[in-house]
């Protein structure tokens, strides 16, 4: 697997974002989705040695199409800039929590979580890490988690959500609109021996907080 070469191909992708240009340079593209779902495959042994749920995904699975939809967006840009891949136990479609591994250049990030929650769900989360908020913290506040996921939700509202009591000692935690985690890193650490370790790593925090969120989306999928 050349990471560094999936970055460099994405780089040039967005410099000539038109479909004459990814024509032309198809096979290096084909070359691009091999190395990426071998990277796909390493990361899926190394995650099933700690969950065992997501050994039997396949790379192909995990993995959105290049093309961009274009039909309601200003940009009509033909193809992303980025390549990313889902390793989630339940599909990539699925609320589950499962885990992201995302490749663009100067923005790489391992991250995952659940987005778009049906209100019911959402409502569901909020209320358990209500319950159990002891447990909760544990997790989010502990520094090892922390080093990699600083901040849980990428939106959050300004004040309490309705139904709960407006001093919960911890609004923040109820607060978000999605449950989502996610750790930027630089283009260099795919340069290092050992990034597939760090990237295990990451993901072992990560699972810490998907067993606790999964425990109540699974009663809805």
């Amino acid at each position: 697997m050349n990471i560094p070469g999936i970055l460099d191909f994405l780089k040039q992708l967005a410099a000539n974002n038109d479909r004459q240009w990814f024509l032309e340079h198809k096979t290096e593209y084909q070359h691009v989705q091999q190395s990426f779902e071998e990277l796909l495959a390493v990361v899926i042994a190394r995650i099933s040695v700690f969950d065992e749920s997501v050994s039997h995904v396949q790379p192909k699975d995990c993995t959105y199409r290049i093309y961009r939809d274009v039909r309601f967006s200003s940009d009509k840009s033909p193809y992303k800039s980025h390549i990313g891949g889902y390793i989630n136990a339940k599909g990539k479609k699925s609320n589950h929590c499962g885990y992201y591994i995302h490749l663009e250049p100067d923005n790489c990030m391992l991250a995952g979580g659940s987005w778009c929650m049906p209100s019911d769900m959402l409502r569901a989360v909020r209320q358990s890490i209500c319950d159990n908020i002891d447990e909760y913290r544990s997790i989010v506040e502990d520094p090892a988690f922390k080093k990699y996921f600083p901040i849980v939700g990428e939106e959050h509202l300004k004040t309490m959500p309705k139904g709960f009591p407006k001093d919960f000692p911890y609004p923040q935690y109820l607060q978000c609109k999605d449950y989502t985690v996610s750790c930027r890193i630089p283009d260099a650490f795919f340069n290092k021996p050992d990034f597939v370790d760090k990237i295990a790593d990451v993901f072992k925090q990560l699972k810490r907080f998907a067993d606790f969120t999964n425990f109540t989306i699974d009663d809805f999928e």
